[in-house]
């Protein structure tokens, strides 16, 4: 069998684009991947465009050889754009790979441990009543595990964190009054936050009011996230803007956090993952993987989940809180992994078990797009 061609599809699907790519072969059997670098799509387009170069003819079989070969055989190595399309090329190697043995992907990744695979929901509004009524929608639907929004999280213009900390501290604390000590609650930051800012957002919370803290601040320090371990005590959730087992290095060595927030779709695919997990389970770190994109990012994180040890949560965006938000619409694909309330089962049909309206996705034409550009009130730009 030899690898053919790789086709890229940039389509948006809901509120925002997937980079859909499709690696076809010889013999008729192909594989799908997806690309998580979002809004800079075009970028991995023309990447994986240049490793198609090589690729094509190649043992589609050989999969751990071939992702040293697109990471290795170049001067400038990693980056998180040549990640992003060593991870969608990746996904669709193991796709082709489990259908042409007639295997599920976690057949090759050593095997499921799990037959089901727990998720946590978010919800969305602003910190209010109308996140509480959505976190106790979520309970009454089965999960037991979720993520708040914080105070601010919709704006497109003005983001001064001082002045969104304490209510969003407020509501947090509600929530755990409201919903009991048995359910898991964090909250994710987006990085928007300083080392202080966050320290003074913990403290203004009972002990025990969050189970984690996710992406409080940037990740470009290890030492920062240190000192703001030094300063609280909720476990923190990061990584998902990690682009290889390497930025994973000093945060998994140095015991800085106590959840990964691992991007099947960024980090280098299922074959980078893997030896994140084995590694993060010796310093006791749980796998809980983030999970934006579409119904192929979800299937390849599923088997992943399904195949590591050191296994907390995966991100869903799918649950009544987020139906708006439209990622895995049934027109693009016909054949997805369904939720089961707030579970996902470990499939065992062949490869990831994800089929794409092919014919649908080429009509589509690309869109850009951007992510709020942040100010504060004094016109500087800060974090989204």
């Amino acid at each position: 069998m030899k690898i053919t061609n790789i086709v890229c599809y940039a389509v948006k699907v809901g509120v925002r684009n997937q980079l859909l790519v499709k690696v076809e072969t010889d013999e008729g059997i192909y594989g799908w991947g997806e690309s998580g670098l979002s809004s800079r799509e075009k970028a991995v387009v023309s990447a994986i465009e240049h490793f198609a170069e090589f690729l094509i003819g190649r043992d589609p079989f050989a999969i751990g050889a071939l992702w040293q070969e697109m990471y290795r055989s170049q001067y400038f190595e990693g980056g998180r754009v040549l990640t992003a399309a060593i991870s969608a090329i990746d996904i669709a190697l193991y796709d082709i790979k489990g259908k042409a043995l007639g295997v599920p992907v976690h057949q090759l990744l050593g095997g499921k441990q799990r037959h089901h695979i727990p998720t946590f929901a978010s919800t969305f509004g602003e910190p209010g009543p109308a996140m509480i009524e959505q976190a106790q929608m979520l309970v009454d639907a089965g999960w037991t595990a979720m993520r708040l929004s914080p105070s601010g999280h919709e704006s497109k213009d003005i983001y001064e964190p001082r002045e969104h900390i304490a209510p969003s501290a407020k509501w947090c604390t509600r929530a755990r009054e409201v919903l009991g000590p048995d359910i898991v609650l964090g909250i994710d930051y987006h990085h928007r936050l300083s080392v202080a800012e966050a320290a003074s957002f913990c403290q203004k919370m009972p002990r025990g009011t969050l189970d984690f803290l996710e992406e409080p601040i940037r990740d470009e320090s290890p030492a920062a996230y240190e000192a703001l371990r030094r300063l609280t005590d909720i476990p923190f959730a990061i990584g998902e803007e990690f682009s290889s087992k390497w930025q994973f290095l000093p945060f998994i060595e140095r015991d800085i956090h106590q959840f990964n927030r691992l991007d099947v779709c960024n980090v280098g695919g299922l074959t980078e993952a893997m030896k994140i997990a084995g590694w993060s389970e010796a310093h006791y770190v749980d796998m809980m993987p983030h999970n934006p994109l579409g119904p192929i990012c979800t299937a390849a994180t599923i088997h992943f989940s399904a195949c590591v040890a050191n296994f907390a949560w995966l991100e869903t965006r799918a649950s009544p809180a987020e139906t708006h938000l439209g990622f895995d619409d049934s027109a693009f694909f016909p054949v997805k992994l369904e939720l089961n309330r707030a579970v996902y089962i470990v499939p065992d049909t062949p490869g990831l078990g994800v089929e794409v309206n092919e014919a649908l996705v080429a009509r589509q034409s690309f869109a850009f797009s951007e992510a709020p550009h942040l100010r504060r009130r004094d016109g500087s730009f800060t974090n989204w």
